[in-house]
């Protein structure tokens, strides 16, 4: 087992959480602090690098996610695939859609040729709340071909049961709340 303590330490004193937002009901995280500061997301990119060391890609979530693939891929080495919201890639595309806390949405991949196929795919996103989106995500890489070995978040939000709706996945929460 991977110590992450220093990562740990790092997003509990620096997340901002914001009641209300993006709607009456919601406690959003913003790890943009975390982001922010140099050491803290030095941390956590190695943190979340040392989930899954022998990956071929690294799916980032659109869009904080983005912030943290490309880290963990340069740490590991690995190619970066950004999976992006509905409407922002050109066709054709591969799309999965999907339900969060507070409304609904769709994910994106490029339906050409970004070699996902056979290829081992860890994907990484900042939080982990109703485990929407991080599911359609791999569902979304596995219809390209590609093998899930893994998910990683910097932060799970525990009340909101996504660990249960990714069980079949591996799953690294770098803290949970």
């Amino acid at each position: 087992m991977t110590d992450h303590s220093a990562a740990r330490e790092a997003v509990t004193r620096l997340t901002r959480w914001a009641d209300d937002f993006p709607q009456p009901g919601v406690r959003f995280a913003d790890l943009t602090p975390v982001f922010s500061d140099a050491d803290g997301f030095r941390v956590v990119v190695d943190a979340l690098a040392a989930c899954a060391p022998e990956t071929d890609v690294i799916a980032a979530v659109d869009a904080r996610g983005f912030l943290l693939g490309g880290g963990v891929a340069r740490e590991l080495g690995s190619g970066v695939v950004a999976v992006r919201k509905s409407g922002k890639l050109p066709p054709p595309v591969l799309s999965q859609s999907y339900t969060l806390e507070y409304g609904t949405a769709t994910l994106e991949i490029p339906a050409g040729p970004i070699g996902l196929d056979g290829r081992s795919v860890l994907v990484v996103d900042d939080v982990l709340a109703t485990g929407g989106t991080l599911d359609a995500t791999a569902r979304l890489v596995e219809s390209a071909g590609a093998r899930v070995i893994g998910i990683a978040v910097v932060l799970e939000i525990a009340a909101l049961g996504g660990r249960q709706r990714l069980g079949k996945y591996p799953l690294t929460s770098l803290v949970t709340v």
